[in-house]
């Protein structure tokens, strides 16, 4: 069969833009009517393209999603056609029908259509195997679970979206398919909501926004998901960083710097060579005796530092800190912008306490993150307490280290009072997490910072510190990062902002807008008057109207335009017009230099609005 070649600039695009609406996008019937729905597409793509081959088509939030092995690529008009077959067969009404086959009595109905993507589902499966069938014209396996009969599908609340690449098994090895992506919701009304909030969100795309306000971009001779960062995609993440250190010394920690690089023994002593060698870079060297790998965690280098003397109870607690580079082997399909990268910066720090000083510095450490997050303007968020689930074997330690960990994370939440909820089975495999999961102005959810409890990795590494009494014992340790990575804090707020920075943050804080070359030089003159106390200033130059110039500023988002006509020249004075993310554009007119210099610093200083 012939295969569509499919580059890798569109394998990094399957996740579509994720949008969340109320509650009732997480009921039961509605994840029901999505998957019944995908099942409803898969029919009638195969009626329209008897060549397809199916393979899986879950519900996912917002829809869902069949992947298709077919060797024409789906154009825009194949979807209105399959779309328009999908209502006919919804108007059928046809029984949705459940039916348990033996595994034999499988592969003799798989043989005979023969398709060979379900034979390998069904080696995957557990019995009962499981048929679901839409009436007597299509079937496929599926565990469920299933509206009754198409006729609960309300055709006006149903829509497919997209085709992007997928590779099967999400294996860039194995075969290329085509994966459409649909929603479906309860009622048209909340159809039309769902399109509206994603036509704000495409608005909003930092990828979008990235690419029009200069700040990242992706080379495909650099490799997709490694980020190039511009001159002013820099300027934000270096002022991220400063503000975090900043905040960081306030608080007693200390800055490290650890290699990109590192054995992997190293990796094997914490455990994160056997958990997760498929997501590391390929090894380097010829056995692992002597090979590296990229580094995809900072925390055992950390340990490293820690370890390399005998440390004191009174040296504890011992709060480490990096901006440190990690690289993890994502496959390409799973790739989005700089939320899903495979080279990203953490904000991590690793602190090294007694069991006495646990609960004091994991308060403490929370106080940093919400201090963050305020001055940031992120404060819709909830506090997920990250626990391991007994039934799954990914874990290390004992029981009982577990249950003091995830203790700890309780008393700490409760001291507090925070809204929180349980994920059962997101734990880390070494510990368990509070994790910051925000909510932004379009409703989806994102996990940002996040704190854990670590009694496993500092058993593996044998760390000691020698207590009062002059015995040896183990520290706990507390892994921490608020911003999570730089790459995925920076799209969010892309978005969230809409691309407005606030002035502290923003690439370029002041351009000024001469409106004749006879106030250029003046302009100049203050501009690098700011320049002096360290503001980010441009100067338009290039002789356009000055209507062009505001529209030019605006549309760069520039947060201050300093408008400087034959009047401000005589009178040593700017005509301010200034913009911000959910503010209006306002004009405050003629303000002395002096006094905008002022206002400027101030507003900076305090991460306010001028």
């Amino acid at each position: 069969m012939v295969k569509q070649e499919i580059p890798e600039s569109e394998l990094e695009e399957v996740q579509p833009v994720k949008i969340q609406l109320p509650r009732t996008s997480e009921s039961e019937s509605l994840k029901k009517i999505r998957h019944t729905t995908s099942h409803v597409m898969a029919m009638a793509v195969q009626k329209l393209f008897p060549k397809a081959q199916v393979t899986i088509g879950p519900w996912i939030e917002n829809g869902f999603y069949y992947d298709f092995d077919h060797p024409e690529p789906f154009t825009e008009k194949d979807l209105k056609a399959i779309k328009k077959e999908m209502i006919k067969i919804v108007n059928r009404k046809l029984p949705v029908i459940r039916e348990e086959v033996s595994r034999e009595e499988a592969q003799r109905r798989i043989a005979e259509i023969n398709e060979p993507y379900k034979l390998e589902i069904l080696a995957g499966l557990e019995e009962p195997i499981t048929i679901y069938h839409l009436g007597d014209q299509w079937w496929d396996l599926c565990a469920g679970p299933h509206l009754e009969n198409t006729r609960e599908i309300d055709p006006k609340a149903i829509d497919l979206e997209s085709v992007a690449g997928a590779y099967w098994r999400g294996d860039a090895t194995k075969a290329q398919l085509q994966r459409i992506y649909g929603t479906a919701w309860e009622a048209p009304e909340q159809l039309t909501e769902y399109k509206r909030r994603k036509e704000e969100a495409l608005k909003r795309d930092h990828r979008k926004l990235g690419k029009e306000l200069g700040l990242f971009l992706f080379s495909d001779r650099v490799g997709p998901g490694l980020p190039l960062w511009t001159p002013k995609g820099t300027v934000v993440r270096s002022l991220l960083e400063d503000f975090l250190k900043q905040e960081q010394i306030k608080r007693g920690y200390q800055q490290v710097v650890t290699p990109h690089i590192g054995r992997v023994d190293l990796f094997k002593t914490s455990g994160h060579w056997q958990k997760y060698k498929e997501d590391l870079f390929p090894m380097m060297g010829e056995s692992e005796d002597e090979g590296f790998v990229l580094k995809a965690m900072n925390c055992p280098f950390h340990i490293q530092i820690y370890q390399n003397e005998l440390r004191s109870y009174r040296e504890l607690p011992m709060r480490l800190a990096e901006f440190g580079t990690v690289y993890r082997y994502e496959q390409s399909g799973e790739l989005g912008g700089l939320t899903r990268v495979r080279g990203f910066t953490q904000d991590d720090s690793h602190l090294f306490v007694t069991p006495a000083q646990l609960d004091q510095e994991f308060l403490n450490v929370v106080d940093l993150t919400l201090s963050v997050f305020k001055t940031l303007r992120l404060s819709n968020f909830r506090a997920r307490l990250s626990f391991r689930d007994p039934n799954l074997d990914k874990y290390i330690g004992s029981d009982e280290a577990w249950e003091k960990a995830q203790n700890a994370i309780r008393r700490a939440v409760e001291t507090l009072g925070m809204e929180h909820f349980e994920g059962i089975g997101e734990a880390a495999f070494y510990g368990p997490k509070l994790d910051f999961i925000f909510r932004d102005a379009l409703e989806r959810e994102w996990q940002l910072g996040t704190v854990q409890v670590d009694y496993n990795l500092p058993d593996r590494f044998d760390l000691q510190y020698v207590a009062e009494d002059g015995s040896r014992q183990r520290p706990v340790m507390i892994h921490r990062a608020p911003f999570g990575s730089l790459e995925r804090l920076i799209g969010i707020l892309i978005e969230e902002y809409a691309g407005d920075f606030p002035l502290w943050l923003a690439p370029v804080q002041v351009r000024f807008l001469p409106v004749s070359d006879a106030q250029l030089d003046f302009a100049k003159e203050v501009a690098d008057k700011m320049r002096s106390f360290a503001m980010r200033v441009e100067v338009d130059t290039t002789g356009d109207r000055l209507p062009k110039m505001i529209r030019n500023a605006e549309k760069q988002k520039i947060p201050v335009m300093a408008i400087v006509g034959a009047k401000e020249l005589e009178d040593n004075t700017l005509s301010i017009r200034t913009r911000a993310a959910g503010v209006p554009s306002q004009d405050l007119g003629a303000i002395p230099v002096a006094q905008v210099l002022d206002r400027l610093k101030e507003a900076i200083a305090n991460h306010e609005n001028f």
